[in-house]
């Protein structure tokens, strides 16, 4: 980016008051309507009438596959998704091939994240070594190493032995980090295929209760107060996870939560379709859990939304549904996801989709240069949308590999125009333009 900057003009600002906000050097240099010539100098200018603008999005759930796995996803693509999805900031789980379990790997994956320049790639760090279950992976090499690991998951699979639980949360209260937990207990779900109930009892299929992901969390909710660590439980799916995370903020016990979005929109009548892009881990669930996922994001029981981007190989999901691979990709859809189930149905208003897209998982993950506010000095981390714009989603024209995305054909409101990350436009009108250089300004 050249010193004269861009100028983003007539913008809504987080849906509010519209303003100009003047982007230069990395930062935001001014916020104000109508700008003087004297302060915009030779800015390109970039215009926003009826753009809503939102600092950039932050997932703390995104699956990259990369290293080892990049006929799923590499770090490149995932990322080019990521922005133009409106994310600046991701956090990449760590079932990769080799397991993201030592400081090595992560710093590798961070590496990737840095040389691609489309978001900010933060490595999640393995709770155990191999995603074994068996002893604890180098939790304090991880934090101490250049990727810098605040938040540590076993993603796909639980942590399921409470002593091992109890020492990771114990572990990483020497850096203040967080342990991120795939909630579901493995002996209730055993040869599980979708959410236990009337549907999996028509449908023949191994059920999934939702007591598997209920129980692990009131445990692990305990363990956090017992030892006074920080716990997040990822992709929670039923109301009663809602009632016991709920119980447990009312008691001061440090936790947060993450809904994903397509927990918020489908529901588990469209498995009779037997079509494998709606095998997903947790399952889809009923449409009471719908409901009730959307009240405790609304009401701040549930803090955040993660997409749980889980890109498979055509070969993975094209198959029948008892072999086919768990998991859907959501990172150029979460915005218009969330639009349609939180903002067209005003649960909540776009200052709340920032405070649950970028602010809040910032927070959680320890990004400081992220979910800012849109101030003058913060760094410029912003994305445009039109919120009055309507598509229809294709899988083929996205920019991730997988094409497993359950919201094909469907049409969802909100398009991101433009993506700016550490000041620079990664995505202008809409289509990628470049990334942005570490080092270059």
């Amino acid at each position: 980016m050249t010193s004269s900057g861009y100028l983003i003009r007539s913008a809504s600002l987080l849906g509010k008051e519209t303003a100009d906000i003047l982007v230069r050097d990395g930062v935001i240099a001014a916020v104000g309507q109508d700008l003087s010539a004297e302060i915009v100098g030779q800015a390109t200018v970039i215009d926003a009438t009826n753009l809503v603008a939102l600092p950039g999005m932050v997932d703390l759930h995104t699956h990259l596959r990369e290293p080892g796995r990049e006929d799923a996803e590499t770090v490149e693509t995932g990322t080019r998704a990521a922005a133009l999805g409106g994310f600046t900031a991701v956090h990449a789980m760590a079932n990769s091939s080799p397991v993201a379990d030592t400081a090595g790997v992560v710093e590798q994956v961070y590496t990737l994240g840095r040389e691609s320049g489309w978001v900010d790639v933060r490595p999640v760090g393995a709770v155990t070594v191999g995603l074994a279950g068996a002893q604890l992976a180098e939790l304090g090499a991880m934090a101490d190493s250049r990727a810098r690991v605040r938040v540590f998951s076993d993603d796909g699979i639980c942590v399921s032995d409470p002593v091992l639980m109890r020492r990771a949360l114990e572990y990483v209260k020497a850096f203040d980090g967080v342990i991120a937990q795939h909630a579901q207990e493995p002996r209730l779900t055993e040869g599980a295929q979708m959410n236990e109930g009337e549907v999996s009892a028509d449908l023949g299929l191994a059920g999934w209760p939702a007591v598997a992901e209920e129980s692990i969390i009131a445990r692990d909710v305990l363990l956090a107060q017992h030892v006074g660590s920080r716990l997040h439980v990822c992709h929670v799916s039923t109301a009663g996870s809602v009632e016991i995370i709920r119980w447990a903020k009312e008691r001061g016990i440090s936790v947060t939560a993450e809904v994903t979005p397509h927990h918020l929109l489908l529901t588990e009548e469209l498995v009779r379709s037997y079509n494998p892009v709606y095998k997903v881990n947790p399952p889809l669930r009923a449409d009471a859990d719908v409901h009730a996922l959307r009240a405790a994001l609304a009401d701040g029981t549930i803090d955040i939304v993660g997409t749980d981007h889980a890109p498979h190989p055509s070969e993975a999901k094209e198959c029948e549904w008892a072999a086919a691979a768990m998991g859907m990709t959501g990172l150029e859809t979460a915005l218009s996801v969330v639009q349609e189930t939180m903002i067209e149905t005003n649960l909540m208003t776009w200052a709340d989709f920032a405070r649950v897209t970028s602010t809040t998982p910032a927070q959680i993950g320890q990004l400081a240069d992220q979910g800012r506010p849109l101030e003058v000095g913060e760094p410029a981390n912003i994305v445009l949308v039109d919120p009055a714009a309507r598509w229809t989603v294709d899988p083929s024209a996205m920019a991730t590999k997988g094409r497993n995305s359950p919201f094909a054909g469907l049409q969802l409101p909100g398009k991101v125009i433009a993506t700016f990350f550490n000041g620079h436009p990664t995505v202008l009108n809409g289509v990628l333009n470049t990334p942005y250089r570490h080092g270059a300004n």
